[in-house]
């Protein structure tokens, strides 16, 4: 018998070792490398989240460290112990006033908040309906409510109809997401909550890439003037045009209410960090003040798409399909060398299987350095083979 320490092959090392050459095989191998925290000024980000520029804005900066003076460095416990403080409160009447709703609630991350909706609001004698293309987040959460759960075809909603026809008489909650971050396509949102409501359904909407971006800065859901509609939840994060950390939901005081009292991922997290929320809070104000903010991201956007030949998005995330996954992550690499960063999307995070470059359009760029990079970008892509059309 092997003892502890032993250095013999187990079964999760023969396991472990099967699964990275399987990575390798198809190209799937992931890394953490550090890339942007240099300070050298010589890379130009076009990878991250940050769609405003405002996770190094002065006055973002200084919120944060007012936060961490006044309440310190953590909640210290769950929201529902002594872990709510007054910039939470702050933070949730900001997003509030940004996106139209009656209410707020943070969360840890956009995934706790995604988690805790579809699992708070489901439960017995529930059912969960996915649009295909819906975030890892959703899908988790439809999983771990432990209720029966199915996905309808991408953006359909006839497909969606045909099967909340079939459930009639359950409660059934819908989830889709504004702008998708892959293939950048907007959700039909009027369509599809007509749809819920004729059904009694509850329609939840991801707003994690239409939050600063679409409708002034307000989301998606606010621009198709569905803000505090009924039969409606909107979740969103803070990490990406609000330049923070945490998630939120946005609905009527009743679901908030419930939500606090049933939301496993609210009930049995430390409250968000003072820092990220004294961030967010002011990152909200800030975009609510400033529609011109969003405004330069579509221009961003519009100037990546002309000059790269590609078919825009409706986020500030533009992409261009790549031949494979190794080109994809050729090209990415050749352009990190020549001091452009941008993302690259392969399976098993795409829906349709196409590997991808993802391209983010930002409002603290200038029309030059954009240009100059979707250039170079555009060069290096067709080197390493672009998707056939």
């Amino acid at each position: 018998m092997s003892g502890v320490g032993s250095v013999e092959s187990s079964v999760w090392d023969d396991w472990l070792h099967e699964r990275a050459q399987l990575r390798e095989e198809r190209g799937t191998v992931r890394t953490d490398p550090v890339l942007r925290d240099t300070g050298d000024g010589t890379t130009l980000d076009l990878a991250s989240n940050d769609y405003l520029g405002l996770s190094r804005d002065p006055r973002v900066v200084a919120a944060t460290h007012a936060a961490v003076d006044r309440h310190g460095c953590s909640a210290t416990a769950s929201r529902l112990v002594t872990g709510t403080l007054s910039i939470h409160h702050e933070l949730e009447t900001a997003l509030a006033a940004l996106a139209g709703w009656p209410s707020a609630l943070a969360f840890s991350t956009g995934y706790a908040a995604n988690l805790g909706v579809l699992t708070a609001l489901s439960g017995r004698g529930a059912a969960i309906l996915l649009d295909e293309h819906a975030h890892a987040s959703l899908h988790d959460a439809a999983r771990m409510s432990r209720v029966p759960y199915a996905t309808f075809r991408h953006n359909d909603v006839d497909d969606l109809a045909v099967q909340l026809a079939a459930r009639a008489g359950s409660r059934v909650v819908v989830a889709v997401e504004s702008i998708y971050s892959v293939l950048g396509d907007a959700a039909p949102l009027q369509a599809l909550l007509e749809t819920c409501t004729t059904h009694d359904a509850l329609l939840v909407v991801d707003e994690a890439h239409g939050i600063g971006v679409a409708g002034e800065g307000r989301g998606l859901v606010a621009e198709v003037g569905l803000a505090d509609a009924r039969n409606l939840v909107v979740t969103a994060t803070l990490s990406k045009s609000l330049g923070a950390q945490g998630g939120a939901v946005l609905a009527s005081r009743a679901i908030r209410e419930h939500l606090v009292n049933t939301a496993r991922s609210f009930i049995f997290d430390t409250g968000l960090a003072p820092a990220a929320a004294g961030a967010a809070a002011e990152a909200a104000r800030i975009v609510a003040s400033a529609p011109e903010l969003s405004a330069r991201v579509r221009d961003n956007a519009e100037a990546i798409v002309a000059i790269c030949g590609i078919t825009p998005a409706a986020g500030a995330v533009q992409s261009i399909p790549m031949a494979s996954p190794q080109a994809a992550v050729a090209a990415c690499l050749d352009l990190r060398e020549q001091g452009v960063l941008v993302g690259c999307f392969r399976p098993p995070s795409v829906p349709d299987g196409v590997s991808r470059l993802r391209v983010t359009a930002r409002a603290d760029l200038t029309p030059d350095a954009v240009a100059a990079a979707a250039h170079r970008i555009a060069t290096t892509a067709d080197r390493h083979g672009r998707a056939a059309p």
